[in-house]
């Protein structure tokens, strides 16, 4: 399937053509590209692309040559670019999910194009990692990569700002999800391999010195991205408002989740088979008393973890929180024994359990 996507308000084209969109510059543009293909800040370049490495489902991303440079040099060789005007950017996100966001603001245009998904790979910075090498090239593959373009001119230095703005509008769209860490308890601010190009039109009379939150730039920069990053998560993953209002996929990432809840139910409750559990679990967990209420309780652990409240009032609150469920479902109340995360877990697992339980009995 080849397409023309659209035609940005620079004049720059934007085409979908063998498992990539590729956007075709007219003029004389500045980029800013976290790629290590042919990243950095540049002024030849002739276009830009984010391409799809997947071979098919189930399958290991494409490789072409030995290592990540080489295998983009004859990525751009087979998509018809010169290999050495362009950058582009590798991601197991399917094209055709893209989302694409433009706003304008009298003579400025912001353009997000943003594929991603980060069902698998999703981080907090500063989670644990175990990649070092300082010899070697990484062979990884973006999960969340956008592509911006801004029809203004902006000098290097305020092109690298628009990249940090660009950067926390992708992190405010996971956090506004609450999509989970993989790698810890903590709420994901990006993928482990997130990519991001910044272009702007070197040719446009519109010059402008700021890119940051006070800057109507910076402002269409952050609205359209985390639009953009928003709906292409919603295309590739169906992560949405709608799939998060679920006390299971709040607790994901404390390993609270369904299969083990059954397990527990089941050494009290052998009658009760599996799939009726889970029947039962799923459709309690995304009723609005116990997914506001756990919502609430999990907020607790965030802020006792960020060290904004003591493990003592996070019990005391967390308590008042698990009392006012029991007496919403009318089941006999858990005591919290402890001011830790894992007897906080425990007392609500065992709760929830009980509500179950209460809605065979009834």
């Amino acid at each position: 399937m080849s397409e023309k996507l659209c035609t940005l308000s620079t004049g720059d084209e934007v085409y979908f053509y063998d498992k990539s969109i590729v956007i075709c510059f007219q003029g004389k543009r500045r980029v800013l590209s976290t790629s290590l293909y042919n990243g950095g800040y540049h002024e030849d370049f002739t276009a830009v692309y984010n391409y799809d490495a997947k071979q098919g489902a189930g399958m290991p991303c494409e490789m072409l040559a030995d290592n990540y440079v080489d295998h983009m040099q004859l990525i751009s060789q087979r998509l018809a670019l010169d290999p050495e005007k362009v950058s582009g950017m590798s991601t197991a996100a399917s094209m055709e999910n893209v989302a694409v966001e433009t706003l304008k603001h009298k003579e400025l245009t912001v353009t997000a194009i943003v594929t991603g998904g980060i069902e698998t790979n999703g981080g907090r910075v500063g989670d644990p990692a175990d990649y070092y090498r300082p010899q070697e090239k990484p062979v990884k593959y973006g999960t969340i990569n956008i592509m911006l373009v801004l029809d203004c001119d902006l000098v290097p230095g305020t092109l690298a700002r628009a990249l940090v703005t660009c950067t926390e509008a992708k992190t405010a769209a996971i956090q506004e999800l609450l999509e989970g860490s993989k790698y810890s308890q903590g709420l994901a601010t990006g993928s482990g391999t997130d990519q991001t190009m910044i272009v702007c039109n070197a040719e446009s009379e519109l010059y402008l010195d700021g890119a940051g939150k006070h800057s109507k730039l910076g402002e269409l920069i952050g609205r359209a991205v985390i639009a953009a990053v928003k709906k292409a998560l919603a295309k590739q993953s169906g992560l949405t408002p709608a799939l998060q209002h679920n006390a299971f996929r709040r607790l994901k990432r404390f390993g609270v989740q369904p299969d083990g809840m059954w397990e527990a139910f089941h050494c009290a409750q052998p009658a009760v088979i599996k799939p009726q559990y889970l029947v039962a679990a799923e459709k309690l967990a995304c009723e609005e008393t116990m997914l506001t209420f756990t919502s609430l309780y999990i907020h607790l652990l965030d802020q006792c973890a960020w060290e904004l409240i003591s493990p003592q009032e996070m019990q005391q609150a967390g308590q008042l929180l698990l009392d006012i469920l029991a007496t919403q479902y009318n089941v006999e109340k858990i005591e919290l024994r402890d001011d830790d995360n894992d007897d906080m877990l425990e007392a609500w697992k065992i709760l929830f359990n009980h509500i179950v339980e209460f809605t065979f009995k009834a």
